[in-house]
C-alpha cells in the first residue's frame, strides 16, 4: 500500500497489519495528519509506542523511513547536508598536480551534488521510490530554541536551503512525526503547525493486545500477570515508570527463561529487563516484589 488510508478504521487496520495496535484517538490524529498533509507532534512518557508509530506507518505504506534522531548541540547544517571535504581535498589536489582547470571553475565544480552528502532532512525534501518518504525527527525536545526555530520554518514550506546550490523543496510533503518525551517543554509556534496528541501509557486490555501482538508466544495468563505486574509499578513512587517497551521486553526475557508464571524469585532476577535505575530496583527487591505480586494476582482473580 503507498496509498494514504481513506478511513481512520483503515488507517488502525494498517497499523494492525504491522503489529502496532492503535487507539481510535491515535488513528484518528495519524489519519487527520495525513490526510491534511501536517505533522504529528506525538509527546509522552518514553516506551510508550512514539517511534513505533512512524515505523509502522513507514511500512504499512511502503514508503520510506527517514529518521533524524535528535541530540544536544543539534544544529541546521548536520540536520540537513555537509559536503565531502576529504572527496574534495582529492579533487584540488588532482587537480593541482595535474595542471587542471583553473580556480573559479574549480571551485564552482567543488559545490555540486557530486560532493554533497544527504542528511535527513534533505533527504526528505527529495524524492523516494513509493511515494512521499515518513519523516521521523525523534526526540525534538533534546534539541534547542533555534533549531526548533530553523524546523518550524523548513516544516512550513517543506523546504531546505543550501548556500551553493539554492533552495530545494519537496515535491510531495513528507509525513512527519514529532516525538518528545517531555524533558523540557517545546516552543508553542512548533507545535502550532503541528497536530497534537498526547501518547499515555495504554489500559490494560490495550496493553495485553499489545503484548498479544509483540510477543504471541507468550501464555495469556503470564501475558495478564507481566501486564499488571508492570501497570503496578506504573502506581509505584519510582524514579522512571516502565513503559510499553519495558513490558514487551520483559515478557520476551520471562519466555527465554520458559517462564510460565511469575514468581518472587525470577522478578528479582529479571527487574533489570523492566526498571533501569538502580534505586527503583532497590525498592522491588526482597518482600516488596511479593506483596505486589500477591496484589496484582488477587485483582486478578476478582476481575
Amino acid at each position: 500500500m503507498s496509498e494514504i488510508p481513506a478511513s481512520i478504521d483503515a488507517v488502525q487496520d494498517a497499523l494492525a497489519g504491522q503489529d502496532y495496535v492503535c487507539g481510535r484517538a491515535l488513528a484518528t490524529v495519524a489519519f487527520l495528519s495525513m490526510k491534511l498533509g501536517r505533522p504529528l507532534f506525538l509527546e509522552g512518557e518514553a516506551g510508550t509506542g512514539k517511534t513505533e508509530i512512524a515505523k509502522a506507518i513507514a511500512a504499512a505504506l511502503g514508503r520510506k523511513l527517514i529518521r533524524l534522531q535528535c541530540y544536544e548541540g543539534l544544529d541546521a547544517a548536520s540536520a540537513v547536508y555537509e559536503w565531502n571535504f576529504a572527496e574534495q581535498m582529492i579533487a584540488i589536489r588532482t587537480a593541482e598536480a595535474t595542471g587542471g582547470a583553473d580556480r573559479d571553475a574549480l571551485k564552482t565544480e567543488l559545490f555540486t551534488e557530486d560532493y554533497l552528502i544527504s542528511r535527513p532532512l534533505l533527504d526528505a525534501m527529495r524524492p523516494q521510490p513509493g511515494g512521499a518518504p515518513v519523516l521521523l525527527i525523534d526526540e525534538i525536545d533534546r534539541t534547542d530554541a533555534p533549531f526548533e526555530a530553523f524546523l518550524l520554518e523548513a516544516l512550513s514550506d517543506f523546504a531546505v536551503t543550501i548556500p551553493e546550490l539554492g533552495t530545494i523543496r519537496a515535491p510531495e510533503p513528507p509525513i512527519v512525526i514529532l516525538t518528545s518525551n517531555r524533558t523540557r517543554e517545546v516552543h508553542d509556534a512548533l507545535k502550532r503547525r503541528c497536530l497534537y496528541h498526547w501518547v499515555d501509557y495504554p489500559d490494560f486490555d490495550r496493553e495485553i493486545e499489545i503484548l498479544h501482538a509483540r510477543a504471541p508466544e507468550a501464555a495469556e495468563n503470564l501475558s495478564r500477570e507481566v501486564v499488571a505486574f508492570v501497570q503496578a509499578l506504573r502506581s509505584e513512587d519510582l524514579f522512571k515508570k516502565p513503559g510499553v517497551a519495558e513490558t514487551i521486553d520483559w515478557a520476551k526475557c520471562l519466555l527465554a527463561l520458559d517462564m510460565i508464571e511469575l514468581s518472587p524469585q525470577v522478578i528479582a532476577d529479571t527487574l533489570g529487563a523492566i526498571l533501569k535505575y538502580q534505586d527503583d530496583i532497590q525498592k522491588l527487591q526482597g518482600a516488596e516484589a511479593t506483596q505486589l505480586l500477591d496484589k496484582v494476582r488477587a485483582e486478578l482473580n476478582a476481575a
